[in-house]
């Protein structure tokens, strides 16, 4: 097999890997919420990820951003796709929301994303788009209205953990528009490092004004050890290499799939209900961003 056959393959199945990894993020939140508090786990996840990069950037000899501005670009980036996004499903989660329905709530991000690139772009929004909206927000609000002010420990939607999960789908949205339109392609090493760099700056502060101290144990090290080696080094990367390829489309085509995939998950590992209701709301989310993102077949 040709070098570029492997690579065309590589790239095709970068989004497929992206969204299985980046299922587990909700749920690497799960694991390590009851021992440290949201910014302090964040602060160290960063440090961490940075002292990774470093020695990786230097063996490998790759060049940082040319430019002052291409480096403040990567920095408003990393505040807006680490320190804000992370923070928010991190504090949700914190804050008695369930794996799940953070990830149902970031899950209306293509639908904001192609929504705003057809506004933008001057295109009308469908007919089938609205539909789309208005059908992937009907099977949020009707899975949220169920879990408002109910269920059990760490599955429970509350006005708190509600902003901070929005406040995690602006960010992502944003960062991922940002990104696209402002951020010339450059390696991702050094660029990963530069964001999670202003992502720290940013949350550092934050985690100096949390009491709650961190208590280490076999669940936190493994949160954090996949959050630094699977999630940064891994899923971040991936992100951003999808995005700088153009393959941003295939990525939100997919992502629809992360809240059922992490709805499962969280059911077999932490015993969150999956109800009659949450698999409807879930398929009519899905159903309503894929009709969103679903690109139309050429006419002819």
């Amino acid at each position: 097999m040709s070098e570029r056959a492997t690579d065309t393959r590589w790239l095709q199945a970068m989004p497929w890997v992206f969204v299985l990894i980046w299922s587990t993020g909700f749920i690497v939140a799960r694991y390590g919420m009851p021992y440290a508090p949201p910014m302090k786990f964040l602060a160290v996840r960063y440090a961490l990820s940075i002292l990774c990069f470093l020695p990786w950037i230097w063996w490998a000899g790759v060049r940082w951003p040319g430019d002052r501005r291409q480096t403040l670009h990567l920095a408003v980036t990393g505040v807006l796709m680490h320190a804000a996004y992370l923070g928010g499903v991190w504090a949700a989660v914190k804050a008695g929301m369930g794996s799940g329905l953070s990830a149902l709530v970031v899950g209306i991000q293509p639908v904001l994303t192609a929504v705003w690139l057809s506004s933008v772009g001057g295109q009308a929004v469908s007919r089938r788009q609205w539909t789309g909206l208005l059908l992937g927000f009907a099977g949020l609000v009707l899975v949220v209205s169920r879990k408002f002010g109910s269920g059990g420990p760490g599955d429970q939607a509350n006005w708190l953990n509600l902003s901070f999960a929005l406040l995690a789908l602006l960010a992502i949205t944003a960062g991922t528009l940002y990104q696209k339109r402002f951020v010339k392609p450059c390696d991702v090493r050094t660029a990963n490092t530069v964001q999670l760099a202003a992502a720290l700056l940013v949350t550092l502060p934050l985690a100096l004004l949390e009491a709650e101290p961190m208590q280490w144990n076999a669940e936190l090290a493994g949160a954090m050890a996949w959050s630094v080696l699977g999630l940064t080094l891994g899923g971040s990367s991936l992100l951003y290499l999808l995005i700088q390829r153009g393959a941003a489309a295939s990525v939100a085509s997919l992502m629809y799939l992360v809240p059922p995939c992490t709805a499962l998950i969280a059911w077999l590992l932490f015993g969150e209900p999956i109800t009659v209701v949450t698999v409807g709301g879930i398929a009519l989310t899905a159903f309503g961003v894929s009709l969103v993102v679903r690109v139309p077949k050429p006419v002819g």
